[in-house]
């Protein structure tokens, strides 16, 4: 399913759709910033994973909906540039969106192939 359509899905349920633009990132500042950002994390998330990962997994943060839905795209430039950073990323993400489905808000990513 193309990521804008599953946008849309999980967007009539109720969820927050979240973008996540990473075109031109190559570096953990670049990508904590934007994340952060799009997230609407406080700004010491975007520190180091270890406190990303925390503010990533905190339930208490964003808008009270059923679920969040951050569809990462123009990921290519720090895959390529970084791909240990990039692999972290996926974990902490990933790590995220388990923690939260242990208190019924859910957290789930799309990383787009573009």
């Amino acid at each position: 399913m193309p990521a804008a359509a599953l946008a849309e899905v999980v967007h009539q349920a109720g969820w927050k759709v979240v973008p996540l633009d990473l075109a031109a990132v190559t570096d953990q500042a670049g990508f904590m910033d934007r994340a952060t950002k799009a997230l609407g994390l406080p700004e010491f998330a975007g520190r180091n994973w270890q406190a990303f990962r925390d503010a990533c997994g905190d339930i208490g943060w964003g808008p009270e909906v059923p679920g969040r839905l951050p569809v990462v795209v123009g990921r290519r430039d720090y895959a390529k540039a970084r791909p240990k950073e990039r692999k972290s990323a996926q974990q902490v993400l990933a790590s995220a969106a388990g923690r939260r489905q242990q208190y019924d808000s859910t957290l789930a990513v799309v990383l787009t192939l573009v």
